[in-house]
């Protein structure tokens, strides 16, 4: 991808066709795997609640419990994130979690009527979340995500 250049629908789906060659020739089951990195979306958005309700609370057992929720997501990562070299296991989480946020947010917007700028958000989620399963499948190569 060279660099400035901005992710369009195709190249979207290009890297979704490549996973799914991917799917077919290793016997992936990309439905348990897409469902297990929604959980762990939801995990990344518990860790938020639990940090910002212990800062607006002060009480400490928010840390405690954000600390068990942490460990059970780094765990069920692994199960996605099986081989990765430098900071691929923190931008694959990263990717998760901004994926999720920009849902959140274009659901919202979505809600308040500025339908656009949802489905402007739901796109940017997408591409990030395909971002997400095209650097841990091989689709990309770190250098191509270094250059974006």
């Amino acid at each position: 991808m060279p660099k400035g250049k901005k992710v369009t629908a195709e190249d979207v789906n290009k890297l979704v066709e490549k996973y799914d060659a991917l799917k077919k020739d290793e016997k992936l089951d990309l439905s348990a795997d897409e469902d297990l990195s929604i959980a762990i979306m939801n995990l990344i958005s518990i860790e938020e609640h639990l940090f910002f309700s212990g800062g607006k609370t002060g009480n400490s057992k928010y840390y405690e419990l954000l600390n068990e929720v942490r460990d059970m997501r780094k765990g069920l990562l692994k199960k996605i994130i099986k081989e990765y070299e430098g900071e691929v296991w923190c931008i694959s989480k990263h990717l998760l979690a901004s994926s999720y946020r920009l849902m959140e947010y274009g659901t919202k917007c979505l809600g308040r009527g500025k339908n656009k700028e949802a489905y402007d958000m739901f796109e940017k989620a997408y591409n990030l979340y395909s971002l997400f399963w095209a650097l841990n499948m091989g689709v990309i190569n770190l250098s191509e995500v270094k250059e974006a």
